[in-house]
């Protein structure tokens, strides 16, 4: 059992502002983002330098300036699951049967300008499926799978990547740099 707690992670409160427009969902973050108590700090994840592309800002910002940069633009980010056991940093070592999803109800009666959802990743996208639209049926709420900016998603490259990423910046009716 103590390994097992060795292996219990829990996620960070969501990066919004009042009339966040768009909402992006990781599933959990990695180690380097729970030791840095950042999202997306692994220095080669795509997020950062896709999102400073898209909404056009310095990635090489602090933290502060570039969570600052999102919420201007009308982007939220969160995670679907508020804890899990994972050993590791990888989605796939998500046990599914430890996944408690963070409040979703909460959130979008809080923020009602949320008009579109993106999951970063397929273990983002099936977690949502399964934990939040199907439960709280927001089958009307727009709701895209993205590859995933993470450095194991390495089947795509980072041009690939931002194109695929170019409807968050469609939905926030920007034109966006791809």
């Amino acid at each position: 059992m103590a390994e097992q707690l060795d292996h219990w992670v829990t996620g960070f409160p969501p990066l919004i502002a009042e009339g966040a427009q768009v909402l992006i969902l990781g599933s959990m973050p990695g180690k380097a983002s729970l030791q840095a108590q950042a999202y997306y700090a692994h220095p080669r994840n795509a997020f950062w330098p896709i999102m400073a592309t898209l909404l056009d800002f310095d990635p090489e910002l602090p933290y502060a300036q570039r969570v600052a940069a999102l919420q201007a633009s009308g982007v939220a980010v969160w995670d679907v699951l508020q804890s899990c056991e994972r050993p590791g940093s990888l989605d796939a070592a998500i046990c599914r049967h430890s996944e408690q999803a963070n409040d979703f109800a909460v959130l979008f009666r809080r923020y009602p300008d949320i008009r579109q959802v993106f999951c970063n990743g397929d273990k983002a996208w099936q977690s949502f499926r399964r934990h939040v639209v199907i439960p709280l049926e927001l089958h009307q709420l727009p709701c895209h799978r993205l590859p995933s900016t993470s450095p194991a998603h390495a089947s795509l490259n980072f041009s690939a990547k931002l194109a695929a990423w170019q409807p968050v910046a469609d939905a926030l009716n920007l034109k966006g740099k791809v």
